[in-house]
């Protein structure tokens, strides 16, 4: 099974993103790292560390919203295994509608990480 995590640097951002998740892949787990501790607009390695070991999945996909939240994820994955955990360059609301529904296709992570990537070119209208 392949699972996603959200970074964020609001909690109600990726909170939002996670609600509209759990709609339309129910069965796909989604863990959130958003925010400080201290509840502040920002992102944390910590936080990204504990959420990818709380997901629960064979393969986790993983989004970010902004640049630094990039860099909080790549802090958490120095140590991970790149066929298991991967970040992808993809738009955070389209991206992960498209992940967590093709992850709950049962697809690959390959094919998982493709719709994350080809949602930047889905027009909205």
């Amino acid at each position: 099974m392949i699972g996603l995590v959200l970074v964020s640097h609001s909690p109600m951002l990726a909170g939002g993103v996670l609600e509209l998740l759990s709609q339309l892949a129910p069965d796909v787990p989604v863990r959130v790292a958003a925010g400080t501790d201290d509840g502040r607009i920002g992102t944390s390695p910590d936080a990204v560390a504990v959420a990818l070991g709380r997901v629960g999945a064979d393969q986790v996909v993983v989004l970010a919203d902004l640049g630094s939240a990039v860099l909080s994820v790549r802090v958490a994955l120095e140590d991970l295994d790149p066929a298991r955990y991967v970040l992808v360059d993809a738009p955070f609301v389209e991206g992960a509608v498209s992940a967590a529904v093709t992850a709950g296709t049962g697809a690959d992570l390959t094919a998982v990480v493709r719709a994350a990537e080809e949602a930047r070119t889905i027009p909205k209208f």
